[in-house]
């Protein structure tokens, strides 16, 4: 899917821009604080349908309005063009479309879009929660597997009741038996491990080849952690777990626990990796991502840089750049000058935008 054009309205301090970008390398320059973040935030929204730098979406609204909207064009890897917008409000509602078309669920617009982000803040991958980890496998099996958006909303579901039961769980069994909503969870759980374990076992690979380019002084390992212990299966498990699980008031193992881990030589890899090259380590791996998504789907992805001179050194820049072109993925980046990326003189395809006073210009 390939963005040719870009239009938003009410969005933070924009009143009303739009752009059309290239198909292949958008470079957006400007100083901090004139609205070049927020030009990519708008497109996180096209595919993810929330922002990546606030949980409020009341924040983006322009000041003294009612809502923002987005709207896109877009060319689809057969050439056929789609029209996109979404806008949300002050409440939690939101509106989307599709050629006119309106729908219910995000879902149904964001599968369109299969946006990635790279920030200053992409090193969570590492040292974050697993649920940033989890998030990074779920993205890959949305965009590739049709059924597994279904398959989290009910597994969620369950757990959720589950959940209520353990919570108000008084000592008598019968009043708070859990064996229903096990069984539900056992059928959905194995079968979200099934994918989420093929999944990885596809990505390693890419990865260790990706990151070779990265951190050749360095054999950086990702391995999958299902969520429950490896020598017993989820009904084993949940049995196990119960008299805990009432004794908290949740569940404690399944795939909502699941995690992918990060070693050198053995070594937790926060442990042994600089700031830097965590950095390094979380490049390699979202391009690994991309490449296998390509590879995969033959369609081609939206990446998102921010504020890449603040990440990368010079070589490393152009070389995740490079990967994914390579990919004919769509790359935005920003910059706050475009000294920080002084090798893009050799790609052709490129357009290069500067925002200023809450203006976007094609330079």
């Amino acid at each position: 899917m390939i963005l040719d054009k870009v239009q938003l309205t009410k969005f933070r301090n924009f009143e009303s821009v739009q752009f059309s970008p290239s198909p292949s390398l958008s470079i957006i320059t400007g100083k901090n604080g004139s609205g070049k973040s927020s030009l990519l935030e708008a497109l996180h929204y096209l595919g993810y349908g929330r922002s990546f730098r606030t949980s409020k979406h009341q924040s983006v609204i322009k000041h003294d309005n009612d809502a923002f909207t987005i709207f896109a064009s877009c060319l689809n890897d057969d050439g056929k063009q789609f029209k996109i917008g979404l806008s949300r409000g002050n409440t939690e509602q939101f509106k989307c479309s599709v050629n006119g078309e309106h729908f219910k669920r995000l879902s149904d617009l964001v599968s369109l879009l299969p946006i990635q982000l790279f920030t200053p803040q992409s090193t969570d991958l590492v040292i974050g929660s697993p649920s940033e980890r989890r998030r990074f496998c779920d993205w890959g099996l949305f965009h590739v597997e049709q059924s597994y958006s279904e398959l989290i909303k009910n597994y969620g579901k369950v757990l959720k009741h589950r959940n209520a039961l353990l919570k108000d769980y008084n000592g008598q069994s019968a009043q708070n038996d859990t064996g229903y909503w096990d069984q539900q969870i056992i059928v959905l759980g194995e079968r979200i491990d099934a994918f989420r374990g093929e999944y990885v076992n596809r990505l390693i690979p890419v990865f260790e080849s990706t990151c070779r380019q990265f951190l050749p002084e360095f054999s950086v390992e990702i391995s999958y952690y299902r969520g429950w212990e490896k020598d017993s299966d989820l009904s084993q498990a949940l049995n196990k777990k119960l008299p805990y699980d009432r004794k908290v008031g949740y569940t404690s193992v399944g795939p909502h626990k699941a995690d992918l881990r990060f070693r050198v030589n053995k070594t937790q890899a926060q442990e042994v990796l600089s700031r830097g090259q965590l950095r390094m380590a979380v490049a390699a791996l979202q391009l690994a991502q991309t490449k296998l998504f390509t590879l995969e789907t033959s369609r081609h992805s939206i990446f998102l840089l921010d504020d890449i001179g603040a990440e990368l050194d010079a070589e490393k820049r152009e070389r995740f750049i490079d990967g994914l072109l390579d990919t004919q993925t769509q790359v935005f980046v920003t910059a706050i000058e475009q000294e920080q990326l002084e090798f893009v003189n050799k790609y052709k395809d490129k357009k290069l935008f500067h925002v200023e006073h809450c203006n976007v210009n094609e330079e």
